[in-house]
């Protein structure tokens, strides 16, 4: 199995990297999260894998971080959820939130964060991940909090924001704004930008 791949980074995009190390260029799909971690093309790079192996077809996937590899791998073990799936989940959303929500059973953030999960899917993520979730190591998400938060959060989903997108948006007018601003001026202030 491979590990990890450490060498120069030869290729990178929203997406996909290619490494090469020993005069081989590996091509590995990687997360939102993982491409912007990414150094200049030509610097060294070194990250984690996981090798998926199916019969006409051998993919090979990167990861800055063990937490997100880790994940990765919980996410494999849900039913009907493939490696690509998996890795638009780890695009819309940090290992942080998405511990968050299933922990906390908000399927309209599950469904929100990616195209293609739908009220069934967010119900097996919590209900097959809940218990393992539990156990992955993760800095505590900061996201936005109290009442007028939630209701800014609420007021820019239902103007077709996703949710991730929406929590970022507030977050950061709370961070502008200050925690006393009411949730009109956090979500007129999440709109300006």
């Amino acid at each position: 199995m491979i590990d990890l791949l450490q060498g120069e980074l030869v290729f990178k995009s929203p997406g996909a990297a290619t490494v090469r190390t020993a005069g081989v260029g590996f091509r590995l799909h990687v997360s939102l999260a993982t491409y912007e971690s990414l150094p200049r093309v030509g610097a060294e790079v070194r990250l984690l894998t996981y090798l998926h192996v199916r019969a006409d077809e051998l993919s090979l996937y990167g990861f800055a971080t063990e937490v997100e590899r880790q994940l990765f791998r919980m996410l494999l073990g849900v039913s009907q959820i493939g490696p690509m799936v998996a890795l638009r989940i780890l695009s819309g959303c940090s290992p942080a939130q998405l511990k968050r929500y299933i922990l906390d059973e908000d399927f309209d953030a599950l469904k929100s964060m990616v195209k293609g999960i739908g009220a069934k899917t967010a119900r097996r993520l919590v209900a097959e991940l809940h218990g393992p979730v539990q156990e992955l190591a993760v800095e505590p998400w900061e996201g936005p909090a109290g009442q007028v938060a939630r209701d800014a959060i609420a007021a820019l989903v239902a103007l077709g924001e996703s949710r991730a997108a929406a929590e970022k948006a507030v977050n950061a007018a709370v961070k502008k704004l200050g925690t006393e601003a009411d949730s009109q001026s956090l979500v007129e202030e999440a709109l300006s930008h």
